[in-house]
C-alpha cells in the first residue's frame, strides 16, 4: 500500500534525536516528510490519505546495526526478503547486515549482489557492512576504499574479532583516512575457549564451561588504546558487562571517537534466563548477571551506551536442538527488538524517549545516515507504535525462516502497529493477520 500524500494525524509523537514529544500529525510526500504539526490538528491537503493514529506513538523508523542475513549461501536460515519481513515487523525500517555470508561480503561485487538482491526482494532498506579481513580469517585487510565504493556502511568481522593487534591498527588507520567506521564483536577467542555462558556460580551449578567477562574487557582495552595510537573511529558492537561500561566511560571522557551498542538481550534478560538448559539463550556474548544487566541499562540511560541491537542471528533445528554446550550461539531478535526493550519503559528503568533514541536516532548517527529524526525533509521512515498491546509471543507467527527466539512463549506488551519505509507502508497490524 502507498500513497505520494499521506497524513498520520491524531499521533503522539517522539523526534528520537531531539526527544520532543506532544500530540501532533506528520505529513509524508513520497518518500520524504513533508511537514511536523506539532499540538494542533493539521488540516487534510487535497487528495491526500489520512491514517487516525488513535493517540498512538508515532516516531523514526528503528534502525539495527547489527543483524545476520543467510543470503547469499545459507537462505534456509534467512533471506533478505524474510529478514527484511521480520524488520518492518518489529518497527525496524533499516538493517546492517554482518559479513557472515557464503560467500562473506569482503568483495565489491558482493556488495553490490547484497544491494541488489535487497532493492528487488527486502521491503526495508538493507545496508551491508563489509569485513574488516579477507575471508573472515583475521589476517589480510580487506580493500576499505573499493568497499565503500560499492556501498558498504562499516566495516567488521561480524562474530569474528580481529585479534590481531597489528593487522586492527592498520584497518583503525585506513578507517581514519577513508573516514569510515569499524564495529568490533569485543570477544577474545582464546579466553572464550570452549565456554558456553557466563563464568560464575550459574555455570557451575548447571556444570558447563564459564566464559569470563575478561575475554570482552581485555579486548576492549586493547582496541581503545589502538584507537588513541590511530583516531579511527571505532564501535564495540555489543558490551554485556559492567567493567565495560566503565572502559568505554573513560574512553569517551578521554574525547576518543568511540561509540558501543548492547543487545537487546543483554538489556533484558540475565544468565538465570538459560534455565534448564535453554539453547535459545545461548547468545555471544554471554548474558551475564542481574548485576551486570542493571549496569548496562545505567549506561545507556546515562548515554555511555549509544544504541540497541537486535543481534538478530537465526539458526535452524539443526544447530539449537542439540546439547546446550554443543548447540550454535545466536538467536532470533530484530522482529522482537522493539517489544522487548519496551520492557525496560514499562518496569521504569528507562523513558521512551531515551529508549527511542538508542533505537533510532544514535544508530543513524553512527552510520552517518540522516535518518532517525521527525522533521521535514527528513526520510519518511516512520513506526507507529501501540506501546501497551499485550500479547504471547509465538514462534509459529514469527516471520524469520528460523524460530530460536529466546523470547518464545513469553509476555510481551508492545508492537509496531504499522511501519513505513520511504513513504510506504510495508507493515500495517490489521493486514499481518
Amino acid at each position: 500500500m502507498s500513497s505520494s500524500c499521506l497524513l498520520l494525524t491524531n499521533a503522539h509523537l517522539i523526534d528520537p534525536a531531539t526527544g520532543r514529544e506532544g500530540p501532533g500529525a506528520v505529513l509524508v510526500r513520497d518518500d520524504r516528510i513533508a511537514d511536523v504539526h506539532w499540538g494542533k490538528p493539521a488540516s487534510v491537503p487535497e487528495g491526500a490519505e489520512v491514517i487516525e493514529c488513535g493517540g498512538q506513538v508515532l516516531t523514526a523508523g528503528l534502525v539495527d546495526l547489527r543483524a545476520f542475513v543467510g543470503e547469499p549461501g545459507a537462505e534456509h536460515r534467512e533471506t533478505l526478503a524474510s529478514a527484511s519481513a521480520a524488520a518492518a515487523a518489529g518497527g525496524v525500517t533499516t538493517l546492517v547486515c554482518m559479513p557472515d555470508t557464503n560467500p562473506p561480503i569482503d568483495d565489491p561485487a558482493i556488495v553490490d549482489f547484497v544491494l541488489r538482491r535487497a532493492r528487488d526482494t527486502a521491503s526495508t532498506h538493507v545496508l551491508p557492512a563489509a569485513a574488516i579481513t579477507k575471508g573472515l580469517a583475521g589476517q589480510v585487510m580487506t580493500e576499505f576504499g573499493l568497499l565503500t565504493e560499492a556501498g558498504a556502511v562499516a566495516f567488521t568481522d561480524g562474530l569474528k574479532a580481529v585479534t590481531n593487534a597489528q593487522v586492527m591498527r592498520r584497518a583503525l588507520t585506513y578507517a581514519r583516512d577513508f573516514g569510515v567506521l569499524l564495529m568490533q564483536h569485543v570477544e577474545e577467542p582464546t579466553l572464550v575457549g570452549d565456554g558456553v555462558m557466563n563464568e560464575g556460580e550459574m555455570a557451575s551449578r548447571l556444570g558447563l564451561h564459564g566464559i569470563p567477562r575478561e575475554a570482552e574487557t581485555i579486548l576492549l582495552e586493547r582496541d581503545i588504546r589502538l584507537v588513541r595510537l590511530t583516531g579511527g573511529r571505532y564501535h564495540a558492537a555489543m558490551i554485556s558487562c559492567a567493567d565495560s561500561v566503565e572502559i568505554v566511560r573513560r574512553a569517551k571522557e578521554a574525547g576518543l571517537p568511540v561509540t558501543c551498542g548492547v543487545s537487546v538481550n543483554n538489556l533484558v534478560l540475565n544468565e538465570n534466563d538459560i534455565g534448564h538448559y535453554r539453547t535459545f539463550c545461548k547468545l555471544s556474548p554471554p548474558l551475564r548477571t542481574e548485576a551486570d544487566r542493571q549496569a548496562v541499562v545505567a549506561a545507556l540511560n546515562e548515554g555511555v551506551i549509544d544504541v540497541i541491537v537486535s543481534d538478530h542471528n537465526p539458526q535452524d533445528v539443526e544447530t539449537k536442538r542439540l546439547p546446550f554446550a554443543e548447540a550454535a550461539d545466536g538467536a532470533l531478535g530484530i522482529e522482537t527488538l522493539l517489544a522487548a526493550a519496551l520492557r525496560l519503559v514499562h518496569a521504569g528503568d528507562i523513558a521512551l524517549p531515551r529508549l527511542l533514541a538508542a533505537l533510532s536516532a544514535a544508530p543513524s548517527r553512527v552510520l552517518g545516515r540522516e535518518t532517525g529524526h521527525l522533521r521535514p525533509g527528513a526520510p519518511a521512515d516512520l513506526v507507529l507504535i501501540d506501546p501497551d498491546a499485550p500479547y504471547v509471543l509465538d514462534k509459529r507467527q514469527l516471520k524469520s525462516r528460523s524460530k530460536n527466539s529466546p523470547f518464545d512463549e513469553a509476555r510481551l506488551q508492545g508492537q509496531a502497529a504499522l511501519t513505513m519505509v520511504a513513504g510506504r507502508i510495508v507493515h500495517r497490524i490489521e493486514e499481518s493477520r
